[in-house]
C-alpha cells in the first residue's frame, strides 16, 4: 500500500495564503501519523500557523480544495484525536504566547501552543497556577488540552479544563468569521439557540451527572440553568467542531506549601474503597496505584498499592497538618508525610510516568491504551475494579490500574494482541463489554482523554441513539460541510480500524542487534515508543538527559518520538518509501548524539542510541561513507598509527594551513581544535612503571580516550586504587570497546573488534573491570552483550565492568577517600546517567567533601558527534542548555568535574575551563 501523494494546487494555493510554515514533505507527514494512541492515519501535509489570520487562511483553502483538517497540539492524545487524513494544523511551532496575565482578576489569555507549564511557570510569581494538570503538563499544549478536557491529578481541588476556560476565540471550517464563546448563546452558528431550546428535556436527563463525564458533546452545558455556556461546551469537542485560536483561562491560588500524605494498601480495589472517604477532608490530590507499576519502592509505605493524597497551607507546619489529619482519617495498612521537596518530587515522577511504564507488563509483554482513562462515581470505583478485573481475566487479559481515584478516573494499559486478526477481534469483543461495564456502573466511556476512534463508536451504549444523534445534529450545526477531524465523536470510525499495527512487518526484520528486551524484534523495539513525549520537555532542572537535540532545535524530528515515528513508517514503507536507504530518516538520525539518555529518561525505554547504530549499518552497506565514519569512526586504529609521532602531529596540528585541511579530509566541523596527542600513552606508562607490591588485582581498562588523550586520568586512577589497598594491571594485549565502531554504525567491524577483545581476555575477566571513559563502561554493559548474545563471555564482561567509584563501594567499602572540602560543578557524564548510574559516584563524592550536584543533561560533543562537519551549532546549543550555565554558576574554588574525556574536551574548547575526573581530584588530595 502505497500513500496517496500531496495535491501540488493544495500546496500550492496554501502556500500562496498562509504566512506559517507549509509542510508536504514525507519527514513532515511521517511525524504526524500517530499520536499517543493505537491509531494511524495519513495526512496530506503539515501547516504550522502563525497566528488567527492564518488559520482562517487554511481553513479556508482546505474547504475549497475539500480537505478535511485536524487541529494538533503536543500530540500525546490517547485516543486516535489527533491523527487525520488531511492537513494537520500544528499549533507548537509559532502560536504559544501568552498574550495577557492579570494577577489581580486571575485569567490568563493564551494562544493553542502554549505549553502548560510555560503557563505555570508565567503565573508562579504571582502565587497563582492553571488547576488541570495532566502528566504531560511538560509538553501538552492549552489547545490540546481544550478539546480533550484534560483534568490531571489535581481535579478534585481545581476542576477540568472545563470548569477553568472563561472564553474561547474560535474559528469554523472555511468560513473564516472569528466566534468569542463564552457564557450564554450570543455569538453562537445559526440554528445553536434553537437546538438548545427544542431539546432541553433530554439535555436534562441524558447526561449522568460525575466529575469526570468527558465522553461526547457536553450539550448540556447549553441549559439555561448553566448560563448557556458556549466556551464549556466546546471543551472536550476534539476539534470537531471549530478551531481555537486563543483562550482565557482561569487561574487559581497555589498553596505556598505543600505536603504528601501516602497511604499503604493491600491492593487497588482496597485502596478505591478507602479513597471517597478523603474527599471531605478537601485535599489536592488523591491518586491511586498499584504496587506492578512501581519500578523501584523506595519512600513508600508498606502495601501493594498507595493514594498519593496531597495537601496545601499557608505554611508548611499547616500543609504538614493536614496531611496528617489525613493519615488519622484513612484506614491504611501504612502510612507517611512526605515533605522534603525532593522526596515529593521522586514519589510524583514514579506516578507520571506510569504512562509509559504501564505499557509493559512485568514479563515485558506489550500492553496499549484503548481504555485508558474510564470513570465512574468515586464511591463505585472499589465496586468497578472488582468488577474489571474479572472482565479482563474473562477475556484472558492483563492490565494494571491507577490513576485519579479521588475522581473514580482509572488509567489501564492492557496487553491486547493488536497483530493478528484473532487479537483485533478480541480487543472489539471486550471494549463492547468494558462499555456496557462502565454504564452499569454509571460512568463515562472517557474520563480525561477523550473517545478519539478508541470510544466514540461505543458512546450509544452510554448515551442511547436518541442522544448521539444530537451529537451528530450539534456537529452539523458547527461544521455543515464535515471538515472539521471526521471520523472522530460524530459518525466515527470503528474502534477497530486505523491500527498503527497494521502496516508494520508480519515478520522480524534482519537486524545487527540482539534487541533482548524486545524478543530480537526491531519492529516491537521501535513499536515502544507510545507517543506520550516526555522527549519533548524543555524543563532545565533535574539530572535527566533526554531529548538534547529536541531541546536544542525544538524540532519534532530531532525528538526520541520523531525519530521512532520516522523508524515506524520506514518499516511501514507507505509514507517513507525508501526502507532502510531513507533519506529522510538519515537524516533526523543526524542530530541524534547517541547520549543513550532515552533509554533511562524515557518512560518505556526507547534506546535511539541503539536505533541509529541500526539504521546506519544498514543505510552505508556496501555504499561509501561520510568520512567522519573512517576517520572518528576508527579512531582506536587511528591513534596507534600516531601514538609514535605524537609530538610532531602536535606540531603540525597548530599550524593553521595544515590544521585545516585536515578538518576538511577528516569531515570534522572547521571550528573544532584538533585535540591534543599525550606523548606518552597511558599504556606506556604502565608498562615501565615498576608497580609496588600490594593488594588483590583488579583490571583496569585502558580505553582509547584515556590511553591516547588523558593518560593524566589512568595515572591518577592507578593511584587510587593502589591507596585502596589493591593493584590494578593491565589486561593482556590490545582491547577495546568498540565504541567508536557503534556509534558510527560500522557494527560489523565493531563485532569484529569485540571478539577480537574476549578472545584476549580469555574466558572471563576474572573479576570487576574498572573502566574510567563512562562511554566506554556504557558500550561495554549494553552494546557488547546485545551485539554478540549467543556468546556467553560478552554478558560476562558486561556483568564485570564498573566505574572506579562503584568498585571502591562494593570491593574496598573500608578504604576512606581524602578530605577535600570544596564545592563541585559540571556535569554527569550522558552514558553514566543512562546507563551505569551515579549513586555510587555521589557517595564518594560525599565522603570525600565534596559538596553540590552536578548539572544533568549532555555537553553537546557526545564523542564523534560535536566533532562531525554540520553539527557545530547544536553541539554548542547542547552544551548552552545546561552544562556551560552550570559552570558559569558556580561558586569561586569550585572543583570542576567531567568523568567523561567529550565532556572535559567541550568545556575546555567552548569555556576555556579545565574539568577533571573524580580521580584525578581524589589522586591530588592523597598527595596533599
Amino acid at each position: 500500500m502505497r500513500a496517496v501523494h500531496p495535491n501540488p494546487d493544495l500546496v500550492r494555493d496554501l502556500t500562496a495564503a498562509v504566512r506559517g510554515d507549509v509542510d508536504f514533505s514525507r519527514t513532515a507527514r511521517a511525524l504526524t501519523t500517530m499520536d499517543a494512541s493505537n491509531y494511524r492515519r495519513v495526512p496530506a501535509g503539515v501547516v504550522s500557523p502563525r497566528d488567527a489570520e492564518d488559520v482562517a487562511a487554511a481553513l479556508r483553502v482546505c474547504r475549497e480544495h475539500s480537505v478535511p483538517v485536524v487541529p494538533r497540539g503536543g500530540g500525546t492524545s490517547i485516543a486516535g484525536q489527533a491523527t487525520g487524513t488531511g492537513v494537520v494544523l500544528d499549533f507548537t511551532r509559532h502560536m504559544r504566547r501568552i498574550a495577557e496575565l492579570d494577577p489581580v482578576g486571575r485569567t490568563a489569555v493564551v494562544q493553542p501552543g502554549v505549553v502548560l507549564d510555560d503557563l505555570r511557570q508565567a503565573a508562579a510569581p504571582h502565587g497563582l497556577t492553571f488547576g488541570p494538570d495532566p502528566s504531560t503538563h511538560s509538553r501538552c499544549t492549552l489547545g490540546g488540552m481544550i478539546g480533550n478536557n484534560a483534568c490531571g491529578s489535581h481535579s478534585v481541588a481545581w476542576g477540568t479544563t472545563a470548569d477553568n476556560v472563561h472564553g474561547l476565540r474560535v474559528l469554523r471550517y472555511g468560513d473564516g468569521e472569528p466566534l468569542h464563546l463564552g457564557r450564554g448563546l450570543t455569538g453562537a452558528p445559526p440554528g445553536i439557540r434553537e437546538f438548545a431550546e427544542a431539546h432541553r428535556a433530554l439535555l436534562r436527563t441524558g447526561f449522568p451527572t460525575l466529575p469526570r463525564r468527558i465522553s461526547g458533546y457536553a450539550l448540556d452545558a447549553l441549559l439555561p440553568e448553566h448560563g448557556g455556556d458556549l466556551a464549556r461546551a466546546l471543551c472536550g469537542s476534539e476539534g470537531t467542531l471549530a478551531v481555537v485560536t486563543e483562550a482565557t483561562v482561569r487561574l487559581v491560588e497555589a498553596p505556598r506549601a505543600r505536603a504528601l500524605a501516602v497511604l499503604g494498601y493491600a491492593d487497588e480495589t482496597a485502596a478505591a474503597d478507602a479513597a471517597p472517604g478523603l474527599l471531605p477532608y478537601h485535599p489536592l490530590t488523591v491518586e491511586g496505584m498499584a504496587a506492578d507499576l512501581v519500578r523501584e519502592p523506595a519512600g513508600l509505605p508498606r502495601g501493594g498499592a498507595w493514594l498519593f493524597a496531597e495537601t496545601g497551607g499557608a505554611t508548611p507546619a499547616e500543609a504538614h497538618a493536614h496531611a496528617a489529619r489525613l493519615l488519622r482519617a484513612a484506614d491504611a495498612l501504612d502510612a507517611a508525610v512526605v515533605t522534603d521537596p525532593a522526596a515529593v518530587r521522586a514519589l510524583w515522577r514514579i506516578r507520571e510516568d506510569a504512562a509509559g511504564t504501564a505499557t509493559r507488563m512485568p514479563d515485558g509483554t506489550e500492553a496499549w491504551p484503548g481504555w485508558e482513562d474510564c470513570a465512574v462515581p468515586p464511591a463505585h470505583l472499589g465496586a468497578y475494579l472488582r468488577d474489571f478485573r474479572d472482565l479482563l481475566a474473562g477475556h484472558g487479559l492483563r492490565g494494571t490500574p491507577y490513576g485519579h481515584f479521588g475522581d473514580g478516573c482509572v488509567h489501564v494499559r492492557i496487553d491486547f494482541d493488536l497483530l493478528s486478526e484473532e487479537g483485533v477481534a478480541r480487543f472489539r469483543r471486550f471494549s463492547e463489554d468494558q462499555a456496557d461495564l462502565v454504564v452499569a456502573h454509571g460512568g463515562s466511556l472517557s474520563g480525561e482523554h477523550g473517545d478519539g476512534q478508541a470510544r466514540a463508536e461505543l458512546l450509544p451504549r452510554m448515551y442511547g441513539q436518541e442522544a448521539v444523534e444530537l451529537f451528530t445534529r450539534f456537529k452539523d450545526l458547527w461544521d455543515p460541510d464535515g471538515g472539521l477531524n471526521p471520523g472522530v465523536l460524530a459518525r466515527p470510525a470503528r474502534l477497530d480500524e486505523n491500527l498503527r499495527f497494521d502496516v508494520l512487518p508480519k515478520r522480524p526484520v534482519d537486524v545487527a542487534f540482539g534487541y533482548p528486551h524486545d524478543g530480537g524484534d526491531f519492529s516491537a523495539a521501535v513499536r515502544r515508543c507510545v507517543g506520550v513525549a516526555a522527549c519533548r520537555t524543555t524543563a532545565a532542572a533535574g539530572p535527566g538527559v533526554m531529548c538534547p537535540s529536541f531541546r536544542a532545535t525544538g524540532e519534532e524530528a530531532h525528538s526520541t518520538r520523531g525519530r521512532a515515528r520516522l523508524l515506524h513508517e520506514m518499516l511501514a514503507g507507505e509514507v517513507v518509501e525508501d526502507g532502510w536507504r531513507s533519506t529522510e530518516v538519515r537524516d533526523a538520525l543526524d542530530l541524534c548524539l547517541s547520549c543513550k539518555g532515552c533509554r533511562s529518561d524515557c518512560p518505556v525505554g526507547v534506546d535511539m542510541a541503539t536505533y541509529k547504530a541500526e539504521f546506519l549499518h544498514h543505510h552505508y552497506r556496501g555504499r561509501l561513507r561520510p568520512a567522519a565514519h573512517y576517520t572518528m569512526g576508527g579512531l582506536p586504529r587511528w591513534l596507534r598509527a600516531a601514538a609514535p609521532f605524537a609530538g610532531v602531529l602536535n606540531a603540525l596540528a597548530r599550524v593553521a594551513p595544515v590544521a585545516a585541511l585536515a578538518r576538511r579530509l577528516a569531515g570534522v566541523a572547521p571550528q573544532r581544535p584538533v585535540p591534543v596527542l599525550a606523548r606518552q600513552t597511558f599504556r606506556a606508562w604502565a608498562r615501565r612503571r615498576r608497580a609496588p607490591a600490594g593488594g588483590p588485582a583488579v583490571t583496569l581498562w585502558p580505553d582509547t580516550f584515556t590511553d591516547h588523550f588523558s593518560p593524566e586520568v589512568g595515572r591518577a586512577a592507578v593511584r587510587v586504587l593502589e591507596a585502596a589497598g589493591r593493584t590494578p594491571v593491565q589486561p593482556a594485549g590490545r582491547v577495546c570497546c568498540g565504541l567508536t565502531y557503534v556509534s558510527t554504525g560500522r557494527l560489523d567491524r565493531a563485532r569484529t573488534v569485540m571478539r577480537r577483545t574476549l578472545d584476549r581476555l580469555g574466558p572471563s575477566p576474572g573479576g570487576p573491570v574498572v573502566v574510567l571513559e563512562p562511554s566506554c563502561a556504557a558500550t561495554l554493559r549494553t552494546d557488547l552483550p546485545e551485539l554478540l548474545p549467543d556468546d556467553p563471555r560478552a554478558a560476562a564482561l558486561a556483568a564485570s565492568v564498573r566505574t572506579l567509584a562503584q568498585y571502591l563501594q562494593e570491593y574496598a567499602p573500608e578504604w576512606t577517600p581524602p578530605r577535600l572540602d570544596r564545592p563541585v560543578a559540571g556535569q554527569t557524564h550522558c552514558h553514566q546517567h543512562a546507563v551505569l548510574g551515579d549513586a555510587a559516584e555521589r557517595r564518594l563524592r560525599e565522603r570525600a567533601g565534596l559538596t553540590g550536584e552536578l548539572s544533568g543533561g549532555c555537553c553537546g560533543l557526545a564523542g564523534n558527534f560535536g566533532f562531525e562537519k554540520g553539527h557545530w551549532d547544536v553541539s554548542v546549543a547542547c552544551a548552552e542548555d545546561r552544562l556551560l550555565p552550570s559552570v558559569r554558576a558556580a561558586p569561586p574554588g569550585a572543583e570542576l568535574l567531567a568523568d567523561g574525556f567529550s565532556c572535559r574536551t567541550q568545556l575546555d574548547q567552548l569555556a576555556g575551563r579545565r574539568a577533571r575526573h573524580l580521580a584525578e581530584v581524589l589522586a591530588e588530595g592523597l598527595d596533599g
